[in-house]
């Protein structure tokens, strides 16, 4: 599945703020389990820091869905 462009107004973003902007997760509550399990991944690698900085170009993935970092 080709990852949905999601804009942000900044130059970066945390990781759990992005997956709750994004509309992979829930809650931000769901963001640090999810992280914490192994389940998402940044750029094709696992990634296990929540506050991870995203810069646009950044893909996103969690399970069969993905995400990729715009500059709004």
């Amino acid at each position: 599945m080709a990852a949905h462009d999601v804009p942000i107004g900044d130059d970066t973003i945390r990781l759990g703020q992005f997956l709750k902007l994004a509309s992979l997760i829930d809650s931000g509550s769901d963001a640090k389990s999810v992280i914490a399990d192994g389940l998402v991944s940044v750029n094709g690698e696992v990634e296990v820091r929540r506050g991870r900085q995203l810069h646009p170009g950044d893909t996103v993935a969690l399970g069969e869905e993905s995400a990729r970092v715009t500059r709004g």
